[in-house]
């Protein structure tokens, strides 16, 4: 047992230090178009042994516009979010949840404008609704809720919550582990779409972006394993990402590719 749990400890440590050593850095956003930028974090060896990045694209409401691309709108063709962004002119496309056995609906609640992808609220407990300038996020209380005044907003997205709008980490330990895609909000009301391809727990995760210097005032899972994407074409910056590892799953690196999906969040690509 103690020849197990060493290493863990030491790369926890190690881990630790390295998001200590990137805390302590002044952040550096890179441009992507206005109201759209990127940032990437060293986050160390993770307990699995990979090395650790995690890719956060920040959006402005208002200056940047937020949409989706849903397959049950299009025909029920799924895409990879580079496609999606080929096929729908974003400049930024990430999961916008887990998806059922059709592969069309997304688990939790989903509509864009007047067009239901699932109209059930299920017991997820994180919510976020986006207009043209707005966006706003919800946790949610009892199974099946429905937050107020969503009725005003053109999109609606339900998923698993890993982080309240108090900062608490959700998530208990765990030896499960894979490569994430999450969206989160931070105390200006701006999104960040969360991307690691090296694999940690929900409960690591957490954890680790609370410790950036991020301002995080709420997340959401999107997806996992080799799922879990993240496109960017825009600023100079061509980046189609994707997972890999997924405990019970594909439980390796060794993933070369993005694979389809059906639901995205996306920025549409300025003018």
């Amino acid at each position: 047992m103690d020849k197990l749990v060493l290493p863990i400890a030491l790369l926890c440590a190690i881990a630790a230090t390295a998001i200590a050593a990137e805390t302590a850095k002044p952040v550096q956003w890179r441009s992507i178009q206005s109201g759209v930028e990127l940032a990437t974090f060293d986050t160390g060896k993770t307990p699995l042994g990979q090395q650790g990045r995690l890719y956060v694209v920040r959006v402005t409401p208002g200056r940047a516009q937020l949409t989706v691309g849903l397959a049950s709108e299009n025909g029920q063709r799924t895409r990879t979010a580079a496609e999606w962004c080929r096929a729908s002119r974003f400049a930024v496309a990430i999961n916008a949840g887990m998806f059922q056995n059709d592969h069309l609906s997304n688990v939790g609640y989903l509509r864009h404008g007047t067009h239901l992808n699932n109209s059930r609220w299920n017991s997820y407990q994180a919510a976020v609704a986006m207009n043209r300038s707005r966006v706003e996020w919800f946790d949610l209380g009892a199974a099946g809720q429905k937050p107020p005044h969503v009725d005003d907003y053109g999109i609606v997205i339900q998923n698993l919550r890993l982080i309240t709008r108090q900062r608490k980490n959700v998530w208990s330990k765990t030896e499960k582990r894979w490569s994430e895609a999450a969206l989160a909000i931070d105390k200006d009301g701006r999104l960040l779409f969360l991307f690691s391809r090296a694999p940690y727990s929900m409960w690591e995760l957490n954890n680790l972006i609370l410790g950036l210097p991020l301002d995080v005032a709420g997340a959401m899972h999107l997806e996992g394993g080799p799922e879990a994407s993240l496109s960017i074409h825009g600023g100079g910056i061509d980046l189609d990402l994707s997972g890999s590892y997924e405990t019970g799953f594909r439980p390796d690196d060794s993933n070369p590719e993005q694979w389809p999906i059906p639901n995205v969040i996306g920025v549409l690509r300025a003018q």
